[in-house]
């Protein structure tokens, strides 16, 4: 206890960590009112992205008062399909427009040293349509089916964006939509895993 109070009082090792928070807090505060909370229909970026072609609705490099969640609409062209992807957060769809189905591969995972996830080999099928909501449990693999042969399918998909704050930010692309034209590679299928990073 002495030599704390020693190191507290004489120690090299200082910082300004508090100070700056409180700094940041107020320029958080004193900017927070300049943000967008309403977000122009021209301001939403398209991303022809490999899960498919996106309408980014709420992001957090849109600088709204919106902090807690992110928000895109997905298009699905007639008969067609989103990539295939799994991500870490809980996730929520309203079907805008348009009628299909999900396919839903299950995660199971199992605790030792480490974790380690694997996805059932056979997905659930959720059929839906215009107005439906659609749940997408923690880090299953999805997949968004149009049935629509002659029409295109609209989602708008909602993800709670504490997930990045806390660590969590998994997001892996494992199929890519077909009529995805970059040069992203998708990841391979496997297991999934955290590693024991602790010293030996």
């Amino acid at each position: 206890m002495a030599h704390e109070r020693d190191m507290a009082h004489t120690g090299d090792n200082q910082c300004n960590w508090y100070a700056e928070e409180l700094e940041d807090s107020a320029e958080f505060r004193r900017t927070y009112r300049k943000r967008l909370s309403v977000v122009k229909a021209a301001d939403m970026p398209f991303e022809n992205s490999p899960d498919g072609l996106i309408k980014h609705m709420v992001h957090e490099k849109q600088n709204t008062t919106e902090n807690c969640v992110e928000s895109y609409m997905q298009f699905i062209p007639p008969g067609s399909h989103t990539g295939k992807r799994r991500i870490l957060a809980e996730q929520i769809l309203f079907v805008l427009d348009g009628r299909g189905y999900d396919l839903h591969w299950d995660v199971e995972y199992e605790v030792d040293i480490d974790f380690h996830w694997s996805w059932k080999e056979e997905p659930r099928k959720f059929e839906w349509e215009r107005g439906d909501f659609i749940f997408v449990p923690a880090y299953c693999i999805q997949q968004h089916f149009n049935s629509d042969p002659d029409n295109e399918a609209r989602l708008i998909v909602i993800t709670n964006r504490i997930f990045k704050a806390m660590g969590l930010n998994w997001l892996e692309q494992i199929e890519n939509a077909p009529e995805y034209d970059g040069d992203l590679e998708p990841m391979l299928a496997g297991p999934g895993w955290v590693p024991d990073t602790r010293d030996d």
